[in-house]
Formats: structure tokens, sequence, C-alpha cells
């Protein structure tokens, strides 16, 4: 399996200490390390790119309000096969219909208020993970093994 990287974002109302330290064991037990975080409020602008893919939708206005409502926190997490790992750890969209165990099931509240977010594809990855972190903001996990860091020389 291929060590990728994927994109989350604990959701409005879910960022507060507890549940991130909750958050942050799920990942750890599955082996997901966070290489990028920070605490931001999404302007309406980046919401309105960041969700550019439901625009049709009908709750794309209820998304954007929610998204912009309060402080989310956005990471990029790293690991063996992240995308679909992340996603599996999340649980499906709907609280009441996610599987024991998954972040969704443990904290969501409904569709909306589902705890937190994560990239569905390698694609999506990149595009969520350009807009919302520049390159020099993520870390190298590089300097956790034996690989050269790209771009430096002791």
């Amino acid at each position: 399996m291929a060590t990728e990287r994927t994109l989350s974002i604990i959701k409005p109302g879910f960022t507060d200490k507890e549940t991130v330290i909750e958050i942050d064991a799920i990942l750890k037990d599955a082996g997901l390390r966070i290489v990028a975080e920070k605490n931001i409020k999404m302007t309406r602008d980046e919401a309105t790119e960041f969700y550019e893919g439901i625009n049709t939708k009908p709750f794309f206005q209820d998304v954007i309000e929610y998204m912009t409502s309060a402080n989310i926190i956005v990471r990029v997490l790293e690991g063996e096969n992240a995308i679909d790992h992340y996603r599996t750890l999340m649980g499906a969209t709907d609280p009441g219909e996610a599987a024991e165990g998954t972040i969704r099931k443990l904290l969501g509240r409904n569709k909306q208020e589902n705890a937190v977010h994560g990239s569905d594809s390698p694609e999506n990855a990149k595009r969520e993970i350009t807009l919302l972190f520049d390159e020099r903001a993520l870390v190298y996990t590089s300097t956790l093994t034996s690989r050269p860091i790209p771009g430096f020389t002791s």
C-alpha cells in the first residue's frame, strides 16, 4: 500500500479541546499522522470555492453557512492508504447510519453536523490540500525517516 495524504476538517461546533483529543486518539490508533494543521475561520469565498463540486445541490447554501459559522481545524493526514482509511474511520455521512466506533457515529449530530470532513479521492485530496495549505506549511515525513528532505541540504 502507498503512503498518501488526505485533508481532514474538524467542523464548526467540534473544535473544543475534548473533542479534538478524542479525534486525535482515533487517528493515532489508526496510524494516521498529522503533518500540517491550522485553526481557521473560512470566508464565504473560500467555502464557495472549496465546495464548488456541490454548488448545484439544494443544500449547498446551508453547507456554506455552516462551514463559515465558526472556526474549523484543517489538517493534512498522512499514512498508508490514508484517503480510504480515513473515510472508513469517519463513517457514513449520516451519523445514524455510521458504523459503531466511527468518528461520525461517536460525535456527529446529523448529516451536516457530522463532526468531520475528509477527501474522497486522490484528486480531491490534492485539490483540497492545495486550497487550504501552502506547500511550505507541510511537514515532510522524511524528517522521521532516512529519506532526504526535498530541497534541504545539510
